[in-house]
């Protein structure tokens, strides 16, 4: 339940957050980048490009980790860098299959605790690395890591099929802490087996190959709200969400307010959309593993993320007017 907090002060903090500012460089390399190609069914806007290969699809992502968090704890960079790459994946309704890293680094130690993290990620996922490229003796410290993932063809879930009317459903991983290296984000996996944590990212290629949803994303830096709106932008849609329903730890006995909570990166979460048929079976698949799962809003047609508080409400974005991602002419 959302407490000492206004809907204005949620927008503001939402969207001049950094995580979410730095998004908007994304809409000019895309008027750079982007290329037409028959088998390239899905690409930027994405959580990974979508490659037809005859029934089946290749799914292919690529995340840097923030030079922040490199410098506060570079094993945890190490382990956010393969996190980041089967969440991308998972999001997709997907399995991973392999990953590749370029890592550049200015001293041994800090290029041990990275790998140490990357390693104990892919081992927990049961995901290899299975190369990459090395750049030692740098004057700056990077990690970047591409995976390589699959799906059914008919079982790809995007992040631009909203529908009007659709349910939008948060699912997190509420069993965590604060990482003491890192206060934005949120740690739900360090501590927990390979087992548990793969048998949360399974929930979402049952929901796509059971075609229960019709789209998602991982949350990632932007947060909650943030990933919502990048969502919403490519679907070209909008949302009225209520801040009150949207799942939270115990937030005074991990020392974090409400404007904090929505802004971190989660660790293990996920947004989606779905009839709201599909609902309930949604939210117990989520439950079922462990995470928190429910109900924080509605899509409609207005091109307008709001959220609501006890008769209070306030805009966040208005994507007719200006997007996450930069100029939004090239969403669709």
């Amino acid at each position: 339940m959302a407490k000492k907090c206004s809907t204005q002060s949620v927008a503001t903090a939402v969207r001049e957050y950094e995580g979410v500012t730095r998004k908007h460089a994304i809409g000019g390399v895309v008027h750079s980048l982007q290329q037409d190609s028959a088998n390239v069914l899905a690409s930027f806007g994405e959580d990974a490009a979508v490659i037809q290969q005859g029934e089946r699809a290749l799914l292919l992502a690529a995340d840097g980790i923030w030079n922040k968090l490199m410098e506060a704890d570079p094993y945890w960079a190490g382990f956010c860098a393969v996190l980041v790459n089967i969440h991308d994946i998972a999001a997709m309704g997907g399995e991973a299959l392999a990953l590749v890293d370029i890592l550049s680094y200015s001293d041994d130690e800090l290029m041990h605790e990275v790998t140490r993290g990357m390693a104990d990620a892919a081992n927990r996922f049961g995901v290899p690395i299975v190369g990459g490229h090395l750049h030692p003796n740098t004057p700056y410290n990077v990690i970047d890591v591409a995976v390589l993932g699959t799906a059914r063809l008919d079982a790809v879930i995007y992040s631009d099929r909203a529908e009007n009317g659709d349910a939008v459903i948060t699912a997190i991983d509420l069993q965590g802490r604060v990482h003491p290296s890192c206060a934005m984000n949120w740690d739900s996996v360090t501590m927990k087996t390979g087992e548990a944590l793969r048998a949360q990212v399974q929930v979402m290629k049952e929901l796509g190959e059971e075609q229960l949803v019709t789209a998602a994303k991982d949350i990632s830096n932007p947060g909650i709200i943030g990933t919502l709106g990048m969502l919403l932008e490519v679907s070209r849609k909008g949302a009225t969400i209520d801040l009150h329903a949207i799942p939270m730890p115990d937030l005074a006995a991990h020392g974090i307010t409400f404007e904090h909570w929505v802004r971190m990166y989660p660790g293990m979460g996920f947004i989606l959309t779905a009839s709201q048929d599909n609902v309930d079976e949604i939210c117990k698949r989520f439950r079922k593993v462990g995470m928190a799962a429910q109900v924080i809003g509605t899509i409609n047609d207005s091109r307008e993320l709001t959220v609501t508080y006890q008769g209070d409400a306030s805009e966040v974005f208005d994507f007719s007017i200006d997007g996450i991602m930069g100029p939004s002419n090239w969403c669709r």
